[in-house]
């Protein structure tokens, strides 16, 4: 339940609605590369994420994924496709081994009816996905290449200042498509950030000062692009 009340539209609902809508339902485990809905399949439920990592992306027409956004533990998906109806526009795959619980859209549906407010604190989750990919454009059109990297791995840190090693949660090739490069610009900026103190071993990236990343990440890009 603690992992549930994380998510802004469980915490909308509040416990009581909540577990209505859970009870009796069990995780799936998908492993890595598993897709959870194809584009196009009948938007019925929407999901939360209990563990691990699961990409949502589109197909374009030359074959190549964009991907469109990336969730992990405590946070949900679909749930906007759903309430409107129709088919998913996006496809979900695990990117990590993940355990997934699936929501009825029944069930939000007499959630929302037993609880009209419910429909507008929908909303303001709603919103929320919708800031952070605002945020993801911006950042796509004003930041460097290097600087979006240290964005990413500063975001896997609790830490403000001092050293940190964390693992990089899923693939490069995957990271370098969620920050809009190739992965071999990828690897070219991830390089560049030796000046500033981050090396990295295989899946691994040690920073050497946490606050010197964070003035590196806010710092005026001219000197970068």
């Amino acid at each position: 339940m603690t992992i549930v009340m994380r998510a802004p539209l469980f915490q909308a609902m509040g416990p009581e609605i909540t577990r209505s809508m859970i009870q009796n339902r069990a995780c799936r485990l998908y492993e890595r590369g598993e897709r959870i809905f194809q584009q196009g399949d009948p938007a019925d439920s929407f999901f939360l994420t209990v563990e691990g990592w699961v990409k949502l992306y589109r197909q374009r027409e030359d074959g190549d994924e964009v991907v469109v956004a990336i969730f992990t533990a405590g946070e949900t998906f679909a749930e906007v496709a759903m309430f409107m109806g129709g088919r998913f526009p996006a496809t979900a795959e695990a990117v990590s081994p993940a355990r997934i619980l699936r929501i009825d859209g029944a069930a939000l549906r007499r959630a929302v009816l037993q609880k009209p407010q419910l429909a507008f604190d929908m909303l303001a989750a709603a919103s929320l996905h919708l800031k952070r990919l605002v945020q993801q454009i911006e950042q796509l059109k004003a930041q460097s290449a290097p600087q979006r990297i240290a964005d990413f791995l500063l975001d896997q840190v609790p830490a403000e200042a001092g050293p940190a090693t964390i693992a990089l949660p899923y693939e490069k090739a995957l990271i370098a498509n969620r920050l809009g490069m190739q992965p071999e610009s990828f690897s070219r900026a991830l390089a560049r950030l030796r000046d500033v103190g981050v090396t990295v071993d295989r899946d691994h990236v040690r920073i050497r000062d946490v606050a010197k990343l964070i003035e590196f990440s806010a710092r005026s890009n001219e000197d970068d692009r």
